[in-house]
């Protein structure tokens, strides 16, 4: 099996006999169709068993509310052109559950006295921001553990990144500064990326959006809505457990999909509508459709418009970390549709052999469309803003120097049936690779030249798809290959994030414009925890 490279040699006559049994009810809703709470509990001997608190039922958290706006970060500056706040990282408190303490989440909040934002969505404020901005951000950690704040997408220079090797001590802070150049608006978010600590910084409750904006954005009067989906894995007595093997292996998922902090909240489109959609979520695959098949367009990816919408898109993918822009009409006559996170099979490893259930289809919002007539009507530009390829003058893509990611697995399963191997900081017996490595601060894994455009090959030598992503610049998709069969990219757009699935090679093309030290790695973050990552030198 090309996942499982297996590192113990062989295994003994007890070991194999659990290797060659299904891990029953892995995930709560799968083999045990409508018995909450059930988690990651399997039909094991003593040697896998270990105690999982029992999961809040799927419907334990309140369906229905009106989607939330999201909170704005202040502008401390009152100079043109200059962004100045405050971010603090701190534990807070927040009621979710009857009859239980409140959750501790970890959040962003503004200001610098008094305590957590315990109303309104529990995600960090947005920073919404203009192209050529210089954007300034004191951030004080108060959590228990060191911290960072990257800006996920956004072209600053690397020691402005928040990557692992700028941590902040607990107690301690620091500012970030950088200038948002020109053609940088975009879709964007922020999120903590100390190395083995992110996944839980992030499913805990730190992230926050970001929308860099341009002076001549041809949609700028069209109304705009934001929807930032998380994910939340709760246990019935309201705390937030720790990382078992299976979220280890696979990437985090709760029982709840959430938008804006919420679970379903219910969205009214009385005219149409621009939606700025995140995949906030450590390992959760995001399939936007409207379960009655209705069509929306798709104008925008990670780093802002397409050149042109896309016309009657009825389903669209959102690897973790990526980001959409959509029109969203309100038709001509009153109607009623959910939107979806649905069905996508990722190929989640199981324990013994073969792949998992998909994750099963979850509603994000209950969307209630309302045309009025006394709204005025947008039209739709035929050409949203001018987008050239990377590699101009149609240079062939093969010209460019090249640079190669391989993406790989390997699985102790002696040590992964060990008594507690999940238990304390990260798991026993997996190693989640790039070029046959895991992450060491120390190694350089690629270096690159400032101002030199590259095609990078991204191969996927797992049996799970991986997303892709490439700190300090956006990168057009050149084409995908699988089994010998090779596609051209059917659009051209700016992204940061891209899938890879099973088996498949994604061609890009991108430069660096800034030297120093960069960071790319899978966007499921425990994979990055466990090793997925590397270190690109920029000369």
């Amino acid at each position: 099996m090309k996942r499982r490279t297996f590192l113990s040699g062989a295994l003994s006559a007890a070991t194999a006999s659990l290797f060659a049994r299904p891990l029953w009810a892995q995930e709560s809703g799968h083999a045990m169709h409508g018995m909450s709470g059930m988690g990651e509990m399997g039909a094991m001997s003593g040697a896998m068993m270990h105690a999982q608190a029992p999961l809040a039922a799927a419907d334990a958290l309140p369906a229905g509310a009106p989607l939330a706006a999201l909170r704005t970060l202040e502008n401390e500056s009152r100079e043109a052109g200059h962004f100045r706040a405050t971010l603090i990282a701190r534990p807070v408190a927040r009621p979710l559950l009857a009859g239980q303490a409140p959750t501790t989440f970890w959040q962003y909040d503004a200001g610098t006295a008094g305590q957590g934002d315990e109303t309104g969505p529990g995600i960090g404020p947005m920073i919404d921001v203009r192209e050529g901005d210089t954007v300034e951000i004191r951030f004080v950690n108060r959590l228990p553990q060191p911290s960072t704040i990257h800006w996920h997408g956004l072209p600053v220079p690397p020691d402005q990144d928040g990557n692992p090797m700028n941590l902040v001590a607990p107690g301690a802070e620091r500012v970030y500064r950088f200038t948002l150049p020109e053609g940088s608006a975009g879709t964007y978010w922020y999120h903590p990326h100390p190395h083995m600590l992110a996944s839980e910084q992030v499913f805990r409750g730190l992230a926050g959006p970001i929308v860099v904006r341009a002076a001549d954005d041809p949609l700028a009067a069209w109304p705009e809505r934001h929807l930032f989906v998380s994910d939340l894995k709760l246990a019935a007595d309201g705390t937030i457990p720790a990382n078992g093997m299976m979220d280890w292996m696979n990437g985090r998922e709760g029982q709840f999909a959430l938008v804006n902090g919420a679970r379903e909240a219910r969205i009214e489109v009385v005219r149409d509508e621009r939606w700025r959609v995140w995949n906030g979520c450590s390992a959760r695959y995001v399939q936007l459709a409207f379960d009655d098949g209705r069509a929306f367009a798709h104008i925008g990816t990670d780093g802002g418009l397409l050149a042109a919408p896309r016309e009657g898109v009825t389903s669209l993918l959102l690897a973790p970390g990526e980001r959409a822009e959509l029109i969203v009409r309100a038709g001509r006559s009153a109607s009623r549709a959910r939107l979806m996170a649905a069905q996508y099979d990722r190929r989640k490893m199981a324990m013994s052999h073969g792949s998992l259930p998909p994750t099963l289809t979850v509603a994000l919002a209950q969307v209630q469309f309302a045309p009025r007539g006394e709204a005025p009507m947008l039209a739709l530009p035929a050409q949203l803003r001018a987008l050239a390829p990377l590699a101009p003058g149609g240079s062939p893509a093969a010209s460019l120097p090249q640079k190669s990611v391989v993406f790989s697995e390997a699985m102790d399963m002696h040590a992964m049936h060990q008594p507690g191997a999940s238990k304390s900081g990260m798991p026993q017996g997996m190693q989640f690779m790039i070029n046959g490595e895991t992450y060491d601060p120390a190694r350089i894994t690629l270096t690159s030249r400032r101002g030199e455009v590259e095609q990078w090959t991204i191969a996927n030598h797992t049996d799970m798809d991986h997303p892709f992503h490439l700190h300090g610049t956006q990168f057009q998709v050149l084409s995908r290959e699988t089994g010998g069969v090779r596609a051209d990219e059917p659009y051209l757009a700016w992204r940061d994030t891209v899938n890879v699935q099973p088996g498949e090679s994604v061609r890009i093309a991108t430069v660096q414009h800034a030297a120093g030290e960069r960071m790319f790695h899978c966007h499921i973050l425990e994979h990055e925890d466990l090793g997925m990552m590397g270190t690109l030198r920029v000369i």
